[in-house]
């Protein structure tokens, strides 16, 4: 695993996936990089922007952004593990809906997710 490459202190970007909020999307599952605090959306939304962010600028090490997880997944060894205690927030605000933002997912959402 590459625990350089996670800094406990960074806190996350924001309450949401940066670049759907910044296009008017929707996410099903938040995923934040351990290195720079980015928030980005899971690879089963349909823009998949936690991956992109690490093919972006190689920060390998994501952490769960979901209320109640606290799994982290190294990409380049493809493997999850147990993690340090990341700077608050853990988590997007529990009243925030999942898929979310509210107001943004479609009704088909469903139809839309990756497998």
């Amino acid at each position: 695993m590459t625990t350089e490459a996670i800094d406990p202190n960074v806190p996350p970007s924001g309450t949401g996936c940066v670049e759907c909020l910044a296009a008017d999307g929707w996410w099903v599952h938040l995923r934040r990089c351990t290195a720079c605090g980015h928030v980005g959306c899971c690879d089963s939304s349909p823009s998949q922007h936690a991956t992109a962010h690490w093919r972006e600028t190689g920060h390998p090490v994501i952490a769960s952004f979901e209320p109640g997880e606290e799994w982290f997944w190294d990409f380049e060894h493809e493997e999850g593990f147990a993690g340090p205690e990341l700077a608050g927030p853990r988590s997007h605000p529990p009243d925030q809906p999942t898929p979310g933002p509210a107001g943004a997912v479609p009704a088909d959402w469903q139809d839309h997710v990756h497998q």
